[in-house]
Formats: structure tokens, C-alpha cells, sequence
């Protein structure tokens, strides 16, 4: 027996006669792992950033870490060729404290000391070219403080102020650094000399 006081379920008997029953829009409910994909895309992205930035730092370090080597190389006998450098000056002056005309009447003896003091400074200085020290004299150049000091000015009009017309002590270079600058006078009086090129170079004449 159906009981009159029950509602009714059917919609349709629910409706008035004659009236159109209207569905609801379906809604797509809210999609559970759409904040978790945002998540890890971010996590992707931060990760990859992170990457790249360790790859350049990495890529820095080899690179100064090369350029440290080369250097070390190149420059770790600073001190040691500072010390022959010495030795050199010392055979030089032997050679420079000996008069030409005695040089040309030396006896037998003396000339053989003289070439032997001579075969010793270039075995010497071509040691040194071997590891990158280059003995340079700046005579007749434009003087320039990053290869040269100035110990004193010597008045002579001939030749354009500024010029080195006397090298006291010859200088030095150690690959691209000056290992000791060239000591010299330098001209004064003359008309102005042009100003030396400001490259930072090497000295052209250097040997």
C-alpha cells in the first residue's frame, strides 16, 4: 500500500502537468592534482636554475684554477731569477771592467779567461730565455716608467727630451711582467718626444 504522505521521488510526477523539466549543468569538480603539477613544475624549474648556476660556477673555478696553474708556471721562478739576475750583472761588469785595447793586446791567458767569462754569461742568459726571462735595453726609446727608471737627466739638445740615451743596468721581463726595470738616463733640452704607445707590451727590442 503506497503511503499517501511519503513525498515522491519522481521528478517528473513532481512537475505540474504540461511543464518541461529543466536538468542542472553538470560541474566539473575542482581537479585534485592541479596544484600539485604547479608545484612540481616550480620545483622543476628552481632545480634547473640551480643547476645552471653551480655548471658557471664550476666553469668559473676551471678557469681560474687553469689560469692559477699557468701562472705559477710562467711566474714561480720570480724570486730565483731575481737572485741570477745578480750573477749576470756581476759577469757583465767583469767583462765591462776590462779595456778594449787590453782585450786586443791580452796575452794568451787573459783571452781565454775573457772568452771563458763570455761563454758563461750567454749560457746563462739563454738559460733564462728558456723560462721566459728576456734581458732588454731601451737605448734611443721614448722612455717609459713601466719598463724603465730614470736615475738621472742628461742635457743634450740632438735628440727629443725623454729619450734613454745611457743604460746603467739592462732590463728584464718575465713572460709579459717586468722582472726588473731597465735603470737609465734620460735626455733633456731636446724638442718634446712623442708620448710611448700605452699598450703595456712587451718592449720590442727585448732579447
Amino acid at each position: 500500500m503506497t503511503d499517501p504522505n511519503r513525498p515522491n521521488d519522481d521528478p517528473a510526477n513532481g512537475a505540474q502537468a504540461g511543464e518541461p523539466v529543466v536538468s542542472k549543468p553538470y560541474v566539473m569538480p575542482d581537479d585534485p592534482e592541479q596544484g600539485s603539477v604547479e608545484a612540481l613544475a616550480k620545483e622543476a624549474a628552481d632545480a634547473r636554475d640551480k643547476m645552471l648556476r653551480t655548471l658557471a660556477e664550476m666553469e668559473n673555478l676551471r678557469k681560474r684554477t687553469s689560469r692559477e696553474v699557468a701562472d705559477a708556471r710562467v711566474y714561480g721562478i720570480t724570486g730565483f731569477a731575481r737572485d741570477v739576475l745578480e750573477i749576470a750583472d756581476n759577469l757583465q761588469r767583469a767583462l765591462d771592467a776590462v779595456p778594449p785595447e787590453a782585450k786586443a793586446a791580452a796575452d794568451p791567458g787573459l783571452q781565454a779567461l775573457i772568452e771563458g767569462v763570455e761563454l758563461t754569461e750567454r749560457s746563462l742568459l739563454n738559460a733564462l730565455e728558456k723560462n721566459g726571462v728576456k734581458k732588454f735595453d731601451p737605448s734611443g726609446e721614448k722612455f717609459d716608467p713601466n719598463f724603465q727608471q730614470a736615475m738621472y737627466e742628461v742635457p743634450d739638445p740632438s735628440v727629443p727630451s725623454g729619450t734613454v740615451v745611457q743604460v746603467v743596468q739592462a732590463g728584464y721581463m718575465l713572460g709579459d711582467r717586468v722582472l726588473r726595470p731597465a735603470l737609465v738616463g734620460v735626455s733633456k733640452g731636446g724638442i718634446k718626444a712623442a708620448p710611448a704607445p700605452a699598450n703595456g707590451n712587451e718592449p720590442d727590442n727585448a732579447a
